[in-house]
């Protein structure tokens, strides 16, 4: 399934997201010898940090949060892999090398995704670097994004946006361009 190329406006709460981090860049996951988020996520999986944290939420998703920018999307940032926590304080005391970020509340454009992993992520974020391209009007926070698993094959990557989403959509609305499908061009 193609992404969505016109977002979803969702006004996010606070909250926290605990689970284990690297620090990269666009340019270094673009390099195999180099990339470090294939690697975190593995060890996520493979060391069941979905069912180690204490506190976890009942939703059942998990997140990749980016966070940490240096200051947009061509300098590092970090992603935690992760889920979705109540207690933050519990998880540092009874997990102490866990990683713990707090998702800023605030204006969000959502751009869903579906079909086999990592396609359906690479196409999706390819859908979110077009959108931004389209519409410059449009500026991202470099505060927190994350994305939301609700299974194997499913994706909603929320961005971080500067003022009110609700007016991204009739400036957006127009715009019928197909997605990029290039992984050159895939940034976060």
């Amino acid at each position: 399934m193609t992404p969505t190329t016109t977002p979803t406006p969702l006004r996010i709460p606070a909250f926290s997201v605990a689970g284990i981090a690297v620090r990269t860049r666009n340019s270094e996951e673009m390099n195999p010898a180099v990339a470090r988020l294939g690697g975190l996520w593995n060890r996520f999986f493979s060391q069941s940090w979905e069912r180690k944290l204490p506190s976890r939420g009942d939703d059942g998703r998990i997140f990749g949060v980016y966070s940490g920018y240096e200051s947009n999307e061509h300098g590092a940032f970090d992603v935690t892999a992760g889920v979705a926590v109540a207690e933050p304080e519990l998880v540092q005391r009874t997990v102490p090398d866990a990683h713990h970020i707090d998702i800023e509340a605030g204006d969000y454009l959502v751009f869903s995704g579906e079909g086999d992993m990592p396609q359906m992520v690479i196409d999706t974020w390819g859908a979110i670097w077009a959108y931004f391209a389209r519409n410059p009007q449009v500026q991202r926070r470099f505060g927190t994004d994350f994305e939301a698993y609700s299974g194997p094959d499913q994706v909603a990557i929320h961005i971080g946006i500067v003022g009110d989403a609700s007016c991204c959509m009739q400036q957006s609305a127009a715009t019928t361009e197909p997605p990029v499908h290039s992984r050159q061009l895939m940034q976060k």
